[in-house]
């Protein structure tokens, strides 16, 4: 009995110290007496405050967390709204960070880190560099882009040497601007997916790694449609493919009549009146001959979509695209306002049509049909 419980004891002991706080961070805040040191853990695209530390007379502070196995953590140390260290921490790590109250910092006991870093202040050069151009030329735009080109190229190099590395991660997901990642290319979904299947196979369980797969995912998609854009020249269009109401993907190509109107629009008041004004004696008129409507609604709210087209008893094929301005479809077809409309005769876009109200949609199919 002794031995027994000798043993649960000594079991007690390993599971406390797996489940506990394995992980430390010592630190000094330069001229940092009795500051509070905000502890930051990156939540795939938002901060998750841990817990604020106060530093001693010397500026001196301490910090424990729980880092689990195969899922290392990017813990940011702020000083206000300022940054001022980040660290990509694994279990067991026991790291010395000496910063300031502008973020000029050193670390010791993480390679990881360290990489970090360095991958930091290569991102704040090439950011300074960029707006010293904007600053100093009159005429931009090559140096611009040269130094952009630079830069991407350096990034390609650094993730493709270190693709077993977390740090690729922010690499990858860098930006020149809000609407500008530094990995644009369309062709950049292949270093996305191959770069997240190397991290994988020892991070399977880390939530970067799982954002960075739904990342990768979204773009080989956009690379497919991108592609099948290319290939449409060959039909002279470019197909869609896109939910119905009862959520099976209907096929424009397999959906033409003689003549077929692509009709991209939106569930406003005015869109549904021009439905029943324009639309709905017109295809009453021209259906049997031929004419037929693909309409693509571009609501991003799905139910509001399916609402109106089961109210109108719309009876045209109706689909909709729930990214709405950032549909693929919206640049591939040159939607600039909704609504909008093509024409496909004989396999092609007719892009001598050029119609917007209904009495010119009734000429062009009394033309053509």
């Amino acid at each position: 009995m002794r031995s027994f419980k000798l043993l649960a004891a000594a079991v007690l002991v390993l599971l406390t110290a797996a489940c506990g706080k394995n992980t430390k961070i010592e630190g000094n805040l330069h001229e940092g007496a009795g500051k509070d040191v905000i502890v930051k853990l990156l939540d795939v695209n938002r901060f998750q405050v841990l817990d604020t530390v106060k530093t001693n007379d010397q500026g001196d502070f301490r910090y424990k967390l729980a880092v689990e196995k195969g899922k290392p953590e990017f813990i940011y140390l702020f000083y206000g709204d300022r940054q001022i260290a980040s660290l990509l921490l694994q279990k067991g790590d026991k790291v010395k960070v000496q910063t300031d109250t502008l973020g000029v910092y050193s670390v010791d006991g993480s390679e990881e880190s360290l990489k970090l870093q360095q991958v930091e202040k290569d991102y704040s050069a090439f950011m300074r560099e960029m707006q010293g151009i904007l600053d100093r030329e009159f005429n931009p735009d090559a140096a611009l882009s040269r130094c952009y080109v630079q830069y991407y190229r350096d990034r390609v190099k650094y993730v493709v040497g270190n693709s077993h590395s977390l740090t690729v991660v922010p690499v990858l997901f860098q930006q020149v601007n809000p609407g500008l990642p530094v990995f644009s290319q369309s062709t950049d979904g292949i270093l996305f997916s191959s770069i997240c299947d190397s991290l994988k196979t020892l991070y399977p369980e880390s939530r970067y790694v799982k954002a960075l797969e739904k990342e990768a995912q979204r773009r080989i998609k956009l690379m497919e449609i991108e592609n099948k854009v290319r290939d449409a020249q060959e039909v002279g269009y470019v197909d869609i493919s896109l939910p119905s109401t009862d959520g099976k993907p209907v096929k424009l190509s397999e959906s033409l009549g003689k003549v077929t109107m692509v009709y991209f629009w939106a569930s406003t008041a005015e869109q549904k009146m021009f439905n029943m004004d324009a639309l709905l004696p017109l295809y009453e008129e021209f259906h049997k001959k031929g004419f037929e409507i693909y309409a693509v609604s571009l609501d991003s709210d799905k139910s509001a979509w399916a609402a109106a087209v089961r109210n109108q008893n719309l009876p045209w094929i109706n689909v909709c695209d729930t990214r709405g301005a950032l549909s693929p479809y919206v640049e591939a077809y040159g939607i600039g306002t909704l609504p909008m409309v093509w024409f496909i005769a004989d396999g092609e876009v007719d892009t001598q049509a050029n119609v917007r109200k209904g009495e010119d949609i009734r000429n062009y199919l009394r033309k053509k049909l």
